[in-house]
């Protein structure tokens, strides 16, 4: 089969890593468009890099803008380039904006879509993520799910069996497949961090980072919880702007700049505790068992709840403050890792993709 891959921002080259590697060692032509909706160059390049991915064969360069612009630009952009190709299926993965537009232009085509991570719901359409979510689902053809939540939840909105398919979690795929190379980092050595004696910050999403009431209150939590343990935050230069510009900055915090994936997987799976407000880290700490506490208010991830350590905090300072003493207080490695979470993922995409083709 040929199939091409699409990647936008750098969660999805996580997830579309494994995919390519498995594709190419069972024989299959598999192609790879990046639109650069992620458009810092040398972060993307590290990404790329640092998983063993190949050049995309194409690069479409879209760059920032709303999310209509965004939307519309890729959707431009990709309409010659999939007919170019001609691929027998089209995978998208996750939830961005690339992930909608190209799913969009293959529906119009009558081009066959599979969509790695289908039915994840937070049910809050205020998260630009979760329409993609819901779009995205309605009109792919082969919907690859990572949990029996996210059966129920395709189910629930009327889809017929023969569409799901449960795969389990490709982002575990990278994370097993790169674990030794980050055994290997000397990042906490470069930072003066000690294995379990500190906690890891990260913090992007919109809500929580542009809003100087919200984010101040954020600070404040984090300032106490690293008053018990070393809180250190891999920052983007967006953020560390909205940061210095409150009162009292990040005092308190160890800021560096961001991280590539190798060093920054050795970061997690060595740290005490993690805060954060998204989704892929949810899934790792549930993986490395290590408690999360997550600054949203709500997830599309609720497995990491009912099987792992995640805990879901808001961005109310006084909560955030209290569960992450209480997470502190309990072991690491309490939770088993949820079933197919195994590094085989990429493996049964390509088989329920192999299986849908030859009976279409």
């Amino acid at each position: 089969m040929h199939i091409l891959s699409i990647v936008g921002a750098r969660p999805n080259f996580m997830k579309v890593a494994p995919l390519i590697r498995r594709l190419k060692a069972r024989g299959h032509v598999a192609s790879l468009v990046h639109t650069g909706q992620h458009y810092d160059a040398n972060m993307s390049d590290a990404f790329f890099r640092d998983l063993g991915m190949p050049d995309p064969d194409r690069h479409l360069g879209v760059g920032s803008g709303s999310h209509a612009q965004q939307t519309a630009k890729v959707m431009a952009a990709f309409e010659p380039i999939v007919q170019e190709l001609a691929p027998d299926v089209v995978v998208v993965v996750g939830d961005v904006n690339s992930t909608l537009a190209c799913t969009l232009v293959c529906s119009k085509l009558r081009i066959p879509v599979a969509h790695v991570e289908a039915g994840l719901r937070s049910r809050d359409r205020d998260m630009p993520e979760e329409i993609n979510r819901l779009v995205t689902d309605c009109i792919a053809d082969l919907l690859l799910t990572p949990s029996p939540d996210a059966d129920e939840n395709l189910r629930a909105e009327g889809v017929e069996d023969s569409r799901i398919v449960r795969v389990g979690n490709i982002m575990i795929d990278s994370l097993v497949d790169q674990l030794p190379r980050a055994e290997d980092s000397d990042v906490l050595e470069r930072l003066g961090l000690n294995a379990g004696k500190y906690g890891v910050v990260t913090l992007h999403r919109p809500s929580n980072v542009d809003n100087p009431e919200v984010l101040g209150g954020i600070l404040d939590a984090l300032r106490d919880v690293a008053r018990e343990v070393p809180l250190v935050f891999p920052c983007h230069p967006r953020t560390r702007a909205r940061l210095e510009a409150l009162p009292g900055g990040s005092d308190g915090l160890q800021l560096t700049e961001p991280l590539g994936y190798i060093d920054f997987m050795a970061l997690v799976a060595r740290s005490r505790i993690v805060l954060t407000d998204s989704g892929g880290l949810q899934e790792e700490t549930t993986w490395h068992r290590i408690p999360c506490v997550t600054i949203r208010e709500n997830t599309e991830r609720p497995i990491t709840i009912t099987e792992g350590s995640n805990v879901l905090a808001g961005t109310d300072p006084a909560r955030i403050r209290d569960l992450s003493m209480q997470a502190l207080q309990k072991p690491c490695g309490e939770h088993p890792t949820p079933s197919l979470w195994d590094g085989k993922t990429a493996d049964r995409i390509i088989d329920a993709l192999v299986g849908w083709h030859e009976q279409r």
